[in-house]
């Protein structure tokens, strides 16, 4: 199956917390929790949205694009060792990040009449190779109609990930 990604919008970190206990940490773009959110297969925040980001910004892409805070598990994170057995939920997951406001506004304020450019340049990502704009370019559009409607709101992004 691979790795599910959702991205949803949260007024907090305690919204969050709060829909995943409610959830037994299920998507809360998927459990009828309510949060507005978009599903997007194996788009993992640091590399393949840290490309997209790049590609709207136009700069390189860097590890230290999107910029990320735990959120989920609420338990404390492991040290350096990892988790101490192979049932803890830091090692199981799913696990849930904050995105840095930095990463919501870039999507956020990308005018519509410059996403299929960025669409073009992300593709050309070694992590998307093969894929083609037209089919990519939905899923920009929603990420970026998702980091608007946050913004707008004065919310925050996040990723839900489980393998």
């Amino acid at each position: 199956m691979g790795v599910l990604t959702d991205y949803f919008r949260a007024p907090d970190a305690t919204t969050v917390v709060r829909a995943l206990e409610r959830t037994e940490g299920g998507s809360p773009v998927l459990t009828g929790f309510g949060l507005d959110g978009v599903q997007a297969k194996r788009l993992d925040p640091d590399v393949v949205l840290g490309e997209l980001v790049a590609a709207v910004c136009r700069v390189p892409w860097s590890p230290d694009l999107v910029a990320e805070v735990s959120v989920w598990p609420a338990t404390p994170e492991p040290g350096p060792d990892g988790p101490a057995s192979e049932d803890d939920p830091w090692a199981t997951g799913p696990w849930v990040t904050e995105l840095d406001t930095a990463v919501r506004d870039a999507l956020a304020g990308v005018p519509d009449a410059d996403v299929p450019a960025a669409v073009a340049r992300w593709v050309r990502s070694e992590e998307l190779h093969g894929a083609l704009a037209e089919d990519m370019q939905p899923l920009a559009e929603e990420l970026i109609g998702l980091a608007r409607r946050a913004r707008a709101a004065g919310e925050r992004l996040y990723c839900w990930i489980c393998l």
